[in-house]
C-alpha cells in the first residue's frame, strides 16, 4: 500500500477521513450541558515520544487507546462520568496517513468504551516526534459531591487492580529492544507469551467504566480518589497531603501479577519498588470509609484493600510485616 503523505491530502482533508465511519462528527469545540445538577469537570493529558513510549515497539493502535485511558481514568478519580474528548496531534514526518489513521482507531475505540459523546482532533506538525495532547471533559453529580464524606484517620485505602506490573512489562520490551539493536534481524522476533499480561499492562491499560456508576448505586462514595499513573507512594502522597492525614501502606496488601517476582529477580529489580515508584500502572486508588468495609469488599472483589489513613503524625508509610515503618518517598518521573 502506497504511502499518503499530510502535504498531499491536506489537514482538512485528512481531519474529515479520520472521522469516517466512527460514529463521531468533527468538531472545532465539544460542549455538553449540565443542567444544574451537576458539575463539569476537564483533565488535560500530554505523551511525548521518548518520553512516554517507544515507537520502536509500541503498537499505534494500542497507543491511541492508551492516550485517552490516561485522561478518562482521571475524570473516574474524580467520580465523574466522561463526557467530551479533545485531541491534538503533534505529527511528524515519518508518519504517513495510514499510521496516523490506526493511532486514530484506538482513541476511536477507547471512545466509545468510556461512553464519550463528543469527540474532537485537530492535526499540527511536530519536528520532535510524535505528540499527543489530550483534553476529556466529564460530569460530576451535585449529589455525588455532596455525599463525599470527609476523610477519617482508618477510612480504607484501596486499589482496582495489581501493580508493578506496566513498569515490568516496559522493561522487557526495552530488553528486547536493545537486544534487536545488537543484531539488527528483522525476522527473530521476541517470544513474549511467557509476560504477555505484563507487557498487556504496559502496552493497554484498562479501567472498569462501570465502576463510578456501581459506587453511586451502592451508595459507596469515596472521601478521595486518585489515578495512579505515577507510583503508589506518588498518589499516596498526594492523598495524604490532600486530606491532611497520615496514610499506612502494608506491603503484604500489595496485589503483584504472576511472574513478577520470577522477573525481577532475573531482571534485578525490585518488584515492591517497582509498584511504588515504576509507573505507568493506570489505577483507580480510592478511600472508603470504615464503616462500608464489607459492602465494599462484597461488591468491588477486583479491589484490594492495601492500608488506612492513620492520624497526621503518622505521615505517607510503608509498614512491613514485622512492622517497620518506613517513610514514602516518591519522584513522580
Amino acid at each position: 500500500m502506497a504511502e499518503e503523505n499530510f502535504s498531499e491530502i491536506g489537514r482538512e482533508n485528512a481531519v474529515g477521513r479520520l472521522f469516517e465511519g466512527t460514529g463521531y462528527k468533527p468538531s472545532g469545540v465539544c460542549r455538553f450541558g449540565t443542567s444544574g445538577k451537576s458539575y463539569p469537570v476537564n483533565i488535560s493529558k500530554v505523551l511525548l515520544e521518548g518520553t512516554d513510549f517507544d515507537l520502536t515497539y509500541f503498537p499505534l493502535k494500542h497507543l491511541g487507546y492508551k492516550s485517552v485511558i490516561c485522561a478518562t481514568g482521571e475524570i473516574y478519580a474524580l467520580m465523574a462520568h466522561p463526557k467530551t474528548l479533545s485531541v491534538t496531534l503533534g505529527v511528524s514526518a515519518k508518519l504517513d496517513f495510514r499510521q496516523v489513521k490506526e493511532l486514530w482507531s484506538g482513541v476511536v475505540a477507547a471512545a466509545r468504551e468510556h461512553g464519550y459523546q463528543d469527540l474532537s482532533l485537530d492535526l499540527i506538525p511536530s519536528r520532535n516526534g510524535l505528540c499527543i495532547a489530550v483534553s476529556a471533559a466529564g460530569e460530576l453529580a451535585m449529589l455525588t459531591a455532596k455525599r463525599r464524606p470527609e476523610a477519617k484517620s482508618m477510612d480504607l485505602i484501596c486499589i482496582s487492580d495489581n501493580l508493578g506490573a506496566a513498569f515490568m512489562g516496559m522493561q522487557v520490551l526495552e530488553r528486547e529492544k536493545r537486544r534487536f539493536e545488537k543484531t539488527k534481524d528483522d525476522s527473530a522476533q521476541p517470544d513474549l507469551s511467557e509476560y504477555r499480561h505484563l507487557v498487556g499492562a504496559y502496552l493497554k491499560p484498562e479501567i472498569n467504566p462501570d465502576t463510578v456508576s456501581q459506587m453511586e448505586e451502592d451508595e459507596i462514595i469515596p472521601s478521595y480518589g486518585y489515578f495512579v499513573t505515577r507510583g503508589l507512594s506518588d498518589a499516596v502522597k498526594r492523598l495524604s497531603r490532600d486530606s491532611g492525614l497520615g496514610a499506612k501502606i502494608y506491603v503484604d496488601k500489595i496485589p503483584f501479577p504472576g511472574k513478577m517476582f520470577e522477573l525481577g529477580k532475573e531482571m534485578n529489580i525490585d518488584p515492591i519498588s517497582a509498584a511504588l515508584n515504576g509507573g505507568d500502572d493506570y489505577r483507580l486508588l480510592f478511600t472508603v470509609p470504615i464503616g462500608r468495609h464489607d459492602k465494599f469488599r462484597h461488591d468491588f472483589q477486583t479491589f484490594d484493600i492495601i492500608g488506612h489513613l492513620a492520624r497526621p503524625e503518622a505521615g505517607a508509610v510503608l509498614v512491613t510485616p514485622e512492622g517497620v515503618e518506613f517513610p514514602l518517598k516518591a519522584q513522580g518521573w
